[in-house]
């Protein structure tokens, strides 16, 4: 059963030079992991963290460290959650994230879907 979804779009170029202005927000924002990666991939996790915030209704106290978003080679990328964004999505009774990501044309983009167990009183 589909618990929410959550979407977002980055300016990559915009994004960037928002970490260049503010060299701490690149630690604040991403996993030692994530750090290093291109520029479009980097934009494109940080929409990924913005649209999984969305879909858990984007409360007050999420750590950006708490959900980090894994490439699959030949499959879809992963959520890994901890932390505040785990006890969130158990709140919700989230089981399951479905995560598309894609970057293109200076835009990164991500979108989610929160699937939870069906529950007995569901028709």
């Amino acid at each position: 059963m589909i618990v929410s979804v959550g979407i977002d779009v980055c300016d990559v170029e915009r994004f960037m030079s928002r970490l260049e202005r503010a060299p701490r927000l690149r630690e604040k924002l991403f996993t030692e992991d994530e750090r290093d990666l291109p520029d479009s991939s980097l934009a494109a996790r940080f929409a990924a963290k913005e649209a999984v915030a969305k879909a858990l209704g984007a409360p007050a106290g999420l750590r950006w460290h708490d959900c980090t978003v894994h490439r699959v080679l030949g499959g879809p990328p992963e959520v890994e959650m901890r932390g505040t964004v785990a006890a969130r999505a158990r709140e919700l009774g989230i089981t399951r994230w479905h995560l598309s990501i894609s970057h293109d044309a200076g835009i990164a983009s991500a979108m989610v879907v929160a699937e939870g167990a069906q529950s007995e009183d569901a028709v």
